[in-house]
């Protein structure tokens, strides 16, 4: 019976159903956009030193407003700074800030579910409400109070965020092994003598990490954005400092002049499009159901 059950274990769906995603992914054509477009943002943001030569905070009052041009491609803004410049040095503070907000709310929030969901029945519940109790607020207007009784800053606004970035993982996560824990695979492996640590490391977890993956990837776009959203209300990131929020917010004060809030609002929409577009392909490889109709 050892031999059978140790058997079984070793088919647990995970290992295959990454096998089969990198295969998927290597003809998805959805999946080479998003990695193109996230490819090129990056390298602009990376390089942005060698593709302009402009100070993203000196001010010129003199070509203040100014439309896009061959000098200015993005014009200039009130106090005559370089638009294409701040948009670039701006994807330096935005994009990384959501990347942290996911990482800490990814990780958070899939050990409190792991411990959820592999816990006593009162662990269970003081988890669980606890995650409903932040859940009752909308993401925005909590991180907005975080943030607000913690002082408008960039750290400040990654710390608001974070805290408050965690209890869809939480849900996701312990739904998952509760479903999971039940499966032949995983009675298999409790029948081979394995802790129930084992268990939820070496079986459960690696077949809802993919999931939870798929959620990451999208959360950057929304990280992203709701990030610009702290510092268009002022809680976030503070002038004269880059950020795609603040230059938006910034523009709003000039609506003539478009090319002062349009150009950080297109940014926040390309990446939030390219990495919407890479998480939904990565969900279409590891969905079963949507690989099996291919």
């Amino acid at each position: 019976m050892a031999e059978s059950a140790a058997a079984e274990v070793s088919r647990s769906p995970g290992r295959w159903r990454l096998w089969r995603a990198v295969f998927a992914l290597g003809s998805d054509p959805q999946l080479a956009v998003s990695i193109a477009m996230i490819f090129l943002m990056a390298v602009a943001i990376l390089g942005a030193g060698f593709l302009t030569s402009a100070n993203p905070t000196a001010g010129d009052i003199v070509n203040r407003l100014l439309p896009p041009s061959w000098a200015h491609p993005f014009g200039t803004d009130q106090l005559g700074r370089d638009v294409f410049a701040r948009v670039l040095f701006g994807g330096r503070i935005s994009v990384p800030a959501a990347i942290v907000v996911v990482l800490f709310g990814a990780t958070f929030g899939t050990a409190l579910g792991a411990i959820a969901g592999s816990g006593g029945r009162l662990i269970d519940e003081i988890v669980m409400r606890i995650t409903d109790v932040v859940l009752a607020f909308p993401v925005i207007v909590l991180a907005m109070a975080v943030s607000a009784a913690l002082g408008a800053s960039l750290v400040n606004g990654v710390i608001a965020l974070g805290a408050v970035w965690w209890p869809t993982y939480v849900r996701v996560c312990r739904g998952m092994i509760l479903e999971l824990r039940e499966k032949g695979y995983v009675i298999a492996a409790r029948s081979a003598g394995r802790s129930r640590v084992a268990v939820l490391f070496r079986v459960i977890l690696p077949n809802v990490i993919p999931a939870l993956s798929v959620m990451a990837a999208v959360d950057v776009g929304r990280a992203i954005l709701n990030f610009s959203i702290l510092s268009f209300l002022g809680l976030g990131v503070r002038p004269p400092v880059p950020e795609w929020g603040s230059m938006v917010a910034s523009g709003v004060e000039v609506m003539d002049q478009w090319w002062v809030a349009t150009f950080p609002g297109l940014a926040i929409l390309a990446v939030v499009f390219a990495f919407n577009l890479l998480g939904d392909s990565v969900r279409d490889a590891l969905d079963p159901w949507v690989s099996g109709r291919r």
